[in-house]
């Protein structure tokens, strides 16, 4: 046997041990990037669904009794429910302003060419390079002036700054990928543009609009900082949690912490067929 032929012969040896250890290094890392988000999700779970004893025993099971005593004791907490309708209030109005202003936003970008049309893109990028300590104290100031200071809208106009930029990203993506044709089609079968927006290329985009609606959703829901320096009465649950953090109990910590967690979960997994379809139609 020549050198040859071992050679020819190691050859897809080597090549299949490669195969191996890489499929091996890509699920190690599936499983892990699965267990760093999930296990704290549900311990998080565990303790909220466990009795205040259960919560600062240890050794801990690992699961949960169904004690609804930490529950109960977070929604009878004083100011809980107010603070928790206004992160609703807030979240919503965050996601309309958001849609409302960053759709048409992509859209101009997508179909229409104007001058400085490069610099304004550039400039919706910027505006998340700013801390958002730099861009809430200033805004806290001007809102005390006029008015729109501890109110649900003054709290989702800054939480709206935040969103706008992805909100035109995805947008401005999503009708990019619609060819210009079929509205063009659309043109000359009778539709005027609206018409033609609105039968053609809206059907298109509504995974996408879901998509960022999701986004600003969560971003308005998580948000603390600037929910904690422009709110005193009119606190949203970040905010009032972390007001409460260092005179309230570990299990009161735990259930606003899932409280925190299952509105932003139940909107993704509502929605999660409208984001598989957006990613269909980016991939086109």
């Amino acid at each position: 046997m020549t050198a040859a032929t071992v050679a020819a012969e190691d050859k897809p040896r080597a090549v299949s041990d490669i195969g191996v250890a890489g499929r091996f290094l890509f699920w190690t890392s599936v499983v892990l990037l699965c267990a760093w988000v999930l296990v704290p999700i549900y311990l998080l779970f565990v303790n909220t669904f466990s009795s205040p004893q259960e919560v600062t025993a240890f050794p801990k099971t690992g699961v949960p009794s169904f004690d609804m005593g930490s529950v109960n004791f977070f929604l009878s907490f004083t100011g809980v429910l107010k603070a928790l309708w206004n992160s609703v209030l807030v979240a919503v109005l965050t996601m309309l302003l958001s849609i409302g202003i960053g759709a048409p936003a992509g859209y101009a970008l997508s179909r229409f060419e104007f001058p400085g049309k490069a610099t304004f893109r550039m400039l919706v990028l910027m505006t998340r390079a700013f801390p958002l300590p730099l861009l809430a104290l200033p805004i806290a100031v001007m809102f005390i002036r006029i008015g729109l200071d501890d109110t649900p809208l003054g709290l989702a106009l800054v939480h709206t700054t935040l969103a706008i930029p992805f909100a035109v990203l995805v947008t401005f993506s999503i009708f990019s990928g619609i060819p210009i044709e079929l509205e063009e089609a659309a043109w000359t079968l009778g539709c005027n543009r609206l018409q033609a927006f609105q039968k053609v290329v809206m059907p298109l985009v509504l995974p996408g609009i879901t998509a960022s609606a999701i986004f600003a959703f969560t971003i308005s829901w998580n948000e603390v900082f600037a929910a904690a320096v422009l709110t005193v009465e009119n606190r949203t649950l970040t905010a009032f949690l972390l007001q409460s953090l260092s005179v309230s109990p570990l299990h009161l910590r735990f259930a606003g912490g899932a409280a925190l967690v299952v509105p932003a979960l139940v909107f993704i997994f509502a929605v999660r067929k409208y984001m598989f379809a957006m990613w269909g139609i980016a991939n086109r």
